[in-house]
């Protein structure tokens, strides 16, 4: 089938495709929504700002630390062994939670780092699969840009669900059943037979697991930047909203960002891309820091929803085009842990955005926290350029196959990129 609109039909189409989907976005709901619904539970047992931050960023570090360690034990023992048990004890630490409260703070810190460790790395198991169940590289390509697109749904649609059942219910029954959900939806992934069958390429015995690749810490040192400049976005956007006296016009660059991203995301995946990924991620990247640079010039609300929506347009190929990247400089058998380094690196990174974004609206107001983002993409460029060398890949690839049974992973098969076959120079 051509590249276009009706690509992500097909994929959809192809047999698991859309239960793997489905069943890894809710799985992850409890990650996507777990620093609102732990704000939210915190005031409404009476505790501060200070200490519902304070839950929130243990509970950060906590997901961060855990991903890759989960991530290279699935690539050890397999998918359903580590992922469903992982989301079950993760829920737990949200139980105890809820019932505990914050009464005794070393408790409720303990209940949210055990919820935090054990997320379920649910995101990098899926991209492990796509291969297995999709076959050809074009599709596994389109794949990605899809997933990051829905990824933007869920970031966008959770937090919501969570205000509701926070309304309709309680803030403790809101952390309750966003888990059980996450439970339903993790189980809904490891029973599926791509995930039963899927099992990881030989590994080489080494304590560095995916890290000892270059090309991957090169990645990742990039993707720490552009994890930067989002999260500084995040409170830049609350200064911008204070100074114009209106809460609602956050809600509105926040929505703008996302709407561009999902744009970007659906163009990027209607067309087959030619060419090795690394020289085009460098051009997505260098579009992405551009996008941010207009924010500083903080112009009236209108102007600047709109330069919110462009500056998300390039978010969403970009985590595309890098997914292809860790794939074709993942160590064997590191798979789903390399993907979970790229996203423990990207939080991590925005976490700091968050951190640094604060200070600089104190000492310079709105726009120069806008400008730490414009500083983070181009700090971001910056790393894939004096990186090229390290990036730079065999032209020696392995092809995508197209069975479950004949698949082992997803380490290799993606380094044939759309347009070229196995064999060849990107």
């Amino acid at each position: 089938m051509g590249a276009g609109a009706t690509g992500y039909a097909d994929i959809l189409k192809a047999p698991h495709a859309t239960r793997l989907l489905a069943g890894t976005l809710i799985g992850r709901l409890p990650n996507a929504t777990g620093p609102v619904a732990i704000v939210l539970f915190t005031r409404a047992e009476g505790g501060s700002y200070s200490l519902a931050g304070g839950l929130a960023a243990v509970y950060g570090i906590a997901t961060a630390t855990g991903q890759p360690l989960l991530g290279r034990a699935v690539d050890m023992r397999g998918q359903p062994r580590v992922q469903f048990p992982a989301a079950v004890v993760s829920a737990l630490g949200m139980v105890l939670l809820a019932a505990a409260g914050i009464g005794v703070l070393p408790l409720a810190y303990a209940a949210v780092a055990v919820a935090g460790v054990f997320t379920p790395p649910l995101e990098g198991g899926l991209r492990a699969l796509w291969p297995s169940v999709l076959g050809g590289e074009d599709r596994v390509h389109r794949a990605y840009a899809m997933d990051a697109v829905a990824q933007e749904i869920m970031f966008t649609v959770g937090p919501l669900l969570v205000t509701v059942l926070v309304s309709l219910w309680s803030a403790g029954a809101a952390l309750l059943v966003i888990n059980a959900i996450g439970v339903l939806g993790a189980l809904s992934v490891v029973l599926s037979e791509p995930s039963r069958r899927w099992r990881s390429a030989p590994r080489e015995a080494h304590w560095l697991g995916a890290l000892r690749s270059p090309g991957l810490l090169a990645l990742l040192g990039s993707f720490f930047f552009v994890g930067l400049a989002l999260g500084s976005i995040t409170v830049a956007g609350v200064a911008y909203a204070d100074d114009h006296g209106r809460a609602s016009v956050y809600g509105w660059l926040m929505a703008a960002l996302g709407l561009g991203a999902l744009i970007g995301g659906v163009l990027y995946g209607m067309r087959q891309w030619a060419g090795a990924p690394e020289r085009r991620l460098r051009a997505i990247v260098a579009l992405l820091a551009l996008g941010y640079l207009p924010l500083a010039l903080t112009p009236g609300v209108a102007a600047m929803t709109v330069l919110a929506a462009v500056s998300g347009v390039f978010l969403a190929p970009a985590i595309a085009c890098a997914f292809i990247v860790v794939d074709r400089h993942a160590p064997s058998g590191t798979v789903t842990e390399a993907f979970s380094w790229l996203v423990t690196t990207f939080g991590v990174g925005a976490a700091v955005g968050t951190a640094v974004a604060g200070p600089a609206v104190e000492l310079g107001g709105t726009a120069w926290s806008f400008a730490v983002a414009g500083a983070g993409g181009i700090a971001a460029l910056l790393v894939l350029m004096t990186t090229q060398r390290v990036l730079a890949v065999p032209g020696h690839t392995v092809a995508v196959v197209g069975s479950i049974s004949d698949s082992s992973e997803n380490d290799r098969n993606g380094a044939a990129e759309p347009g070229f076959s196995s064999g060849r120079e990107a």
